[in-house]
């Protein structure tokens, strides 16, 4: 838990260790211009964490992580609290958003990946719209031709060494670029690990509460301590952001979106299927449109948001060819516009959202742990392709995986060895502790969902343990790290 007097210094450290550029955006003058007409079309700024879990900021329940500027949006937005990824690990979850379309049907499905040769991406759909689009920070996606944004900066990884993102270079596009409306993607490296930035000092790891799903430990803590830190560094980042659209004198006309990407990398959360990993934060603000403090409960999926970001932009997205063939001979998104459920008008997403994962090809990854999910509003199904083998990622060849080992072994080996099926009471359950699999009454849940499953899997074009042997072909390169 925060210390009060410790909480009041955490944006300012935060802020400074981002260096120069960042400095200089903090510093920028407050008066904005007067001569920018407010565009017809509403400017959009669509802002991601990285690695960071939905329960671990203000707005979807935490009471430990001092999230100031997205408590803001959430008092001045919707949260959307049934959002979900579809794939838990960076770069799959990136091209799922910017393409609409699940990871195995665009190709991008293991990690450090690339779509299919063909397939159209967000910007190219703004720019077709009418807008400037561009993107700031983490990019992690492939090939580059497949995505002309604005790049203005940024890098794919950030290990604490000096500048990370300098914002003010998001300031001076948006300035110099006043003719068309504007898409702007910032796209942080926080809370990724290492966990090297924000004050550190603010959080005491002795007095941090760990969810029922972790094992208590001194490293656990720590690392924990570090990882909210850093939360916090990424909620005054957010803040510059905020600043900067104010200043462009188009804050009345511009939504801002802001989504947590997949889980954090403890255990049981990135790299899995289950709700730590899988399920997301999202908050949205548009004024005079989305009512202030509100929630809305309808299930949506991160293949959604390019539907619904055409939808507010004006096109039509059930339109749209996406270069793209499901296994059902379709061309358009996997993904539905929520744009009435942004503002009000419905509570009405998907009746299931699906899942999957292979650790073929990610960093010290198993061969071949291929895993699919399906998830209804109570209840998740997990199908494990190889489920006789170990399970395994960087965590379970680190120290803080042994001491894992030493203090819980059986905690420990859960994470390493799962039952081919899997089903769990998400309601009542939401940390996925017991696994309901093998329960005669539920017997009927666990068929639809599995036969939800691979109607799913047919539409994607995913044959399952084949489509896990050929990930390596999805990489272009395997050098970055995650």
């Amino acid at each position: 838990m925060i210390k009060s007097k410790g909480a009041i210094k955490v944006i300012a450290l935060a802020a400074t260790v981002a260096g120069a550029g960042l400095l200089l955006a903090l510093k920028a003058p407050k008066a904005g211009p007067t001569n920018i007409p407010q565009a017809r079309k509403p400017n959009i700024v669509f802002i991601m964490g990285d690695d960071l879990s939905m329960r671990d900021i203000g707005p979807f329940g935490s009471t430990q992580v001092h999230t100031p500027n997205m408590d803001r949006l959430a008092k001045e937005g919707v949260c959307l609290d049934n959002m979900y990824n579809m794939v838990p690990v960076c770069s799959p979850t990136r091209q799922s958003i910017l393409t609409g379309l699940g990871p195995v049907r665009s190709g991008a499905y293991p990690n450090h990946t690339m779509i299919y040769n063909g397939i159209k991406t967000l910007p190219l759909y703004m720019k077709q719209l009418g807008y400037n689009a561009a993107i700031i920070g983490k990019k992690h996606y492939a090939p580059e031709a497949s995505y002309p944004f604005d790049f203005l900066g940024g890098r794919d990884h950030d290990g604490g060494e000096g500048v990370d993102v300098d914002l003010s270079k998001a300031e001076t596009y948006l300035k110099a670029n006043t003719g068309k409306p504007f898409f702007l993607m910032f796209t942080s490296n926080q809370p990724h690990s290492p966990w090297t930035r924000g004050n550190q000092a603010a959080y005491n790891p002795d007095k941090i509460k760990l969810g029922p799903n972790m094992v208590d430990t001194k490293i656990t803590r720590r690392q924990m301590a570090k990882y909210f830190a850093e939360i916090t560094y990424l909620d005054s980042l957010i803040g510059v952001t905020l600043d900067i659209i104010k200043r462009t004198g188009q804050e009345d006309n511009t939504i801002i979106m802001f989504a947590t990407e997949q889980g954090n990398s403890f255990p049981f959360s990135k790299w899995t299927l289950y709700d730590q990993g899988l399920h997301a934060g999202f908050i949205t603000k548009w004024p005079g449109k989305i009512k202030a403090g509100t929630r809305n409960a309808a299930m949506l999926e991160y293949v959604d948001i390019i539907p619904t970001l055409i939808d507010i932009a004006g096109g039509d997205p059930t339109k749209i060819n996406t270069g793209s063939k499901d296994g059902n001979g379709n061309m358009g998104f996997d993904g539905i516009s929520f744009k009435d459920v942004l503002m009000g008008k419905s509570s009405q997403g998907h009746d299931y959202v699906y899942g999957e994962h292979t650790t073929r090809g990610i960093n010290q990854g198993s061969d071949a742990y291929g895993s699919r999910s399906a998830r209804d509003k109570q209840y998740l199904y997990i199908n494990n392709f190889n489920f006789t083998e170990k399970f395994k990622n960087v965590v379970t060849g680190s120290p803080f995986f042994k001491e894992w080992r030493q203090i819980n072994p059986a905690r420990a080996e859960a994470y390493q060895t799962r039952a081919e099926e899997e089903l769990y009471d998400v309601v009542n359950d939401p940390f996925n502790l017991k696994n309901l699999a093998a329960d005669p009454k539920l017997a009927t849940t666990k068929a639809t969902l599995k036969a939800k499953l691979a109607a799913f899997m047919k539409q994607q074009n995913d044959k399952g343990p084949q489509t896990e042997m050929e990930a390596l072909t999805r990489q272009p390169k395997n050098k970055e790290e995650d």
